[in-house]
């Protein structure tokens, strides 16, 4: 089958039974009704372990590429990276069970390499960001003479790709966040600890107490992941977690992973031997940004009153499919690396995820 014919470009528009779609860069989720929800929670007992009142829903990931808050097309026909969704949801289901004795998630079945099943969690509005290398947007604000990231000031002489003398933590709002004193009314804004936490509940915090808890989560989770990927020959060098609220089996909610965690989408990853001999090779999507950047420059990319044009040279602009496939060795590689399977082709995607899910009730 053709290459462009194996990627799932589009994911909100499978007849999936559900009373809400909601659909961000590359997944879609379908939130079930109640009924149907509390069905699949009593059927698959004890492997649904939340309560009888949650509500599930079906992610279905897609294979788009997503860029620079941009998605972006190959040629050809080609809507994403074939296998680039297959990839995502299995480095992040190891790294879930990985991080279990650390903390919850909301993942409860895979029923099709592109398909999870997911219990619903009321949002922390934060993009939870940990950086331990100086590289990308904080390389660029650290040449402009900024010192200090994340409440922490770091020492003038730094060069690029140094490691920090200690784990940055630098949030940003998730989503836009309206009428809090100093902080912009745009997305993915720089904020503070302060800041959050004169605001927590705004931020979706329970309690001021909570803010510790889910630093405390992004440290111990990304310690975990560095560790493992040491163990076969890669680094951790930055990346983004998500938290919410989850309700477990006795009615408690707790705070868990949701999203994804530890993806090349979501993290940095760098060769170790190559970092070692003054070479950085990325693991990640890293590596089709500096496509973007080498290909029409920097600043289209990092200008914010540039985002009109920026996407239309998305809506426009075709990648050749020999970018596409390095990006997907990048994704499928690092994959089977890190989970120790193999990645399987997908002829089908759509018909193949309508299959399974009829088998759980869930087609129209």
């Amino acid at each position: 089958m053709p290459l462009e014919n194996r990627a799932l470009g589009e994911t909100h528009n499978i007849p999936i039974k559900s009373q809400e779609v909601h659909s961000g860069k590359v997944r879609s989720v379908y939130w079930l009704a109640q009924e149907d929800s509390r069905r699949l929670i009593e059927t698959n007992s004890p492997l649904y372990s939340c309560n009888e009142k949650a509500q599930l829903g079906v992610m279905v990931i897609s294979d788009r590429i997503s860029a620079f808050d941009c998605n972006w097309q190959g040629e050809h026909g080609l809507s994403g990276v074939p296998g680039k969704g297959a990839a995502l949801n299995a480095i992040s289901q190891y790294w879930f069970e990985q991080l279990e004795p650390i903390a919850g998630n909301h993942l409860l079945d895979t029923p099709h390499p592109l398909v999870w099943i997911v219990q619903r969690a009321e949002p922390i509005m934060i993009e939870a960001i940990a950086r331990q290398y100086i590289t990308g947007s904080m390389w660029r604000g650290y040449k402009k003479g900024e010192r200090v990231f994340g409440g922490v000031a770091l020492p003038d002489g730094l060069e690029e790709y140094q490691r920090t003398p200690e784990l940055l933590i630098t949030p940003t709002t998730k989503g836009i966040m309206r009428g809090i004193p100093g902080i912009d009314e745009t997305d993915d804004v720089n904020i503070t600890r302060e800041q959050i936490k004169k605001n927590y509940a705004a931020f979706g915090f329970k309690s001021p107490a909570d803010i510790g808890v889910y630093e405390n989560l992004l440290r111990l989770g990304f310690r975990e992941i560095e560790g493992r990927l040491r163990e076969i020959g890669q680094m951790f060098v930055d990346t983004k977690k998500e938290f919410g609220y989850l309700i477990d089996e006795n009615g408690f909610f707790k705070i868990g992973y949701i999203d994804e965690v530890g993806t090349p989408d979501s993290s940095r990853i760098w060769d170790a031997a190559e970092y070692k001999n003054g070479r950085i090779i990325e693991k990640s999507k890293e590596g089709f940004r500096k496509f973007l950047l080498k290909r029409f420059g920097e600043e289209i990319f990092v200008d914010s009153k540039r985002m009109a044009e920026r996407k239309e040279l998305a809506r426009t602009y075709r990648v050749p499919v020999t970018t596409m496939e390095a990006v997907s060795n990048v994704y499928t590689h690092l994959a089977e690396e890190i989970t120790g399977k193999q990645i399987q082709h997908i002829e089908d995607p759509k018909g193949e995820i309508m299959d399974v899910l009829s088998g759980y009730g869930l087609v129209k």
